[in-house]
């Protein structure tokens, strides 16, 4: 395969049946939307929506020392995850800079499964496969094993509900289990990236299609419709939800991101990065670094990723992701910016928009908060 040819997902002929506009993503050919942006949000936050996330990378870990490998390569304490369970956490360089950021699923004693960013997977496998050397212990790529399917909203448990006998209502989120899902073995997890409750149904690629046409058909009366990943990016931005590349880099700590809390050094051994994350944590303690805030615009103008952050005519931060929000009705952005303009309500701040200092209010993550 040359470099430049897309991989394509087990749904992409049917995605281009239903009129979707494809864009390369990491490398796939995904549908960017299907019709308005704006609807296919919106549908999410009040019924249902429909998505194909088989670009992500999915590595199995198996093996006596599974658990092991995992602790030492991963911040997180991921041997405490109990089977069954799932864990968002992160791969760090040695230098403490965020490889990516992670979702594992402790699928049985010996046995887990961690979900990549798609641009990230390949890295993250590598690196897997590297820090296991002397664990008893093996890392495989799975990504060409699964299709990942994700139903998102309100409405989506009385859509899975038709479809399934798995005890959904027992299903916590960050939890996962082996059923069948209109006929197909799945494992269904209670997991999103949406700020709505949902879930994602992890299949073979032969059985893609015939899940994705039963949970259409069983969606049909409650307003689910095909999502793709514009309407994503817009639903985790309103949930305050950072985005690799974004929020996180290599240039950037978890303790940078504001995201200490998924380092473990509490747990048994040593991991990698523990030695400068432990110096991150110190520095942030002392010396508060860049702080992650929303912001949402007085006016109509859009932030861009870039764009610098301003008070008093003086640079104090940088724009991480923008765009206009559905359900709030006004643009919205996320910025890392200097911990004394980082306090909601702060006055005086602006976003340098193509030399237009525009007003915007900083206000506390998430912009959005679903109601239980």
């Amino acid at each position: 395969m040359s470099s430049t040819e897309l991989r394509h997902t087990a749904l992409d002929a049917l995605h281009r049946s239903l009129g979707a506009t494809m864009t390369d993503f990491a490398g796939w050919d995904m549908p960017l939307r299907y019709g308005s942006e704006r609807e296919e949000h919106l549908a999410v936050r009040t019924k249902a929506g429909l998505f194909d996330l088989s670009h992500m990378g999915e590595i199995a870990v198996t093996g006596p020392e599974a658990a092991a490998l995992l602790n030492f390569a991963l911040v997180g304490n991921i041997a405490s995850v109990g089977v069954g369970r799932a864990r968002y956490t992160m791969i760090c360089r040695t230098d403490g800079g965020i490889l990516d950021d992670l979702i594992v699923y402790r699928l049985a004693e010996h046995e887990y499964l961690v979900v990549a960013n798609a641009g990230n997977a390949q890295v993250v496998l590598d690196a897997l496969v590297e820090r296991g050397a002397g664990f008893d212990a093996e890392v495989r790529d799975d990504r060409d094993a699964y299709a990942l399917i994700a139903v998102q909203g309100p409405e989506s448990p009385g859509i899975l509900a038709a479809l399934t006998t798995a005890d959904l209502d027992g299903l916590k989120y960050y939890a996962g289990l082996p059923g069948t899902v209109a006929g197909v073995p799945a494992l269904i997890a209670r997991t999103g990236y949406t700020g709505e409750d949902g879930f994602e149904l992890f299949v073979k690629p032969e059985h893609a299609v015939a899940l994705w046409r039963a949970l259409t058909e069983a969606g049909e009366g409650v307003g689910l419709v095909p999502c793709g990943l514009s309407c994503r990016d817009t639903l985790r931005l309103e949930a305050g939800m950072p985005l690799y590349g974004h929020e996180l880099s290599t240039s950037l700590t978890p303790f940078d991101a504001g995201l200490g809390r998924v380092v473990k050094f509490e747990k048994e051994g040593d991991f990698v990065g523990r030695e400068a994350l432990a110096a991150a944590a110190a520095r942030a303690a002392q010396n508060p670094p860049r702080v992650l805030v929303g912001l949402v615009a007085e006016g109509r103008r859009v932030p861009r990723a870039g764009y610098p952050v301003v008070a008093d005519g003086t640079v104090i931060g940088e724009v991480t992701s923008g765009a206009p929000s559905p359900t709030l009705g006004r643009p919205v952005a996320m910025a890392y910016v200097d911990a004394t303009h980082a306090a909601p309500g702060t006055a005086g701040v602006g976003v340098d928009i193509r030399g237009s200092h525009e007003p915007y209010e900083v206000v506390a993550l998430p912009f959005y908060r679903r109601q239980k």
